[in-house]
């Protein structure tokens, strides 16, 4: 599959990023999803935690910030960070624009969450929203302030 390309014909936009889905749970019988984040920008998701998943970052091209627990920090190309399950987290492009790699596992209901959500950016922030897809919202993203 070609860079930017979706698995299922149609990108996702989310209001700070489009997504490509590159790997999906029925491929895997719900054992991992994988998208592509391309253009990035300042902003990023709520603090929020899976409560079922773990999360892996991979940045491609740009600088990301990372809260993590409670550690943060800037990666570039190349780096990668694991955001374990039930520990709150949430980023945020460092620079205008930042190319990330995105994988969850198991699958859960993830790829339903981006799905449902069909690019609106406001509701996929909405604790009631994220709640209902087996995360709990924490908060607004402290990088915000920082970012945008």
């Amino acid at each position: 599959m070609a860079a930017g390309e979706d698995r299922l014909g149609k990108l996702h936009p989310l209001g700070f990023s489009q997504l490509a889905f590159k790997v999906t749970s029925e491929e895997t019988g719900g054992n991992l999803f994988v998208m592509e984040h391309r253009n990035l920008v300042p902003g990023g998701p709520p603090l929020h935690m899976h409560l079922n998943q773990e999360e892996w970052f991979y940045v491609m091209e740009g600088r990301v910030t990372f809260i993590v627990g409670d550690h943060t920090l800037t990666l570039g190309p190349g780096e990668s960070i694991l955001a374990p399950r039930r520990v709150p987290h949430t980023f945020s492009s460092a620079v205008p624009s930042s190319h990330l790699l995105i994988a969850f596992t198991p699958a859960g209901k993830m790829q339903q969450y981006f799905v449902d959500a069909n690019g609106d950016g406001a509701l996929a922030a909405k604790p009631e929203f994220i709640n209902s897809y087996d995360m709990k919202w924490i908060g607004p993203s402290p990088l915000r302030k920082v970012s945008s």
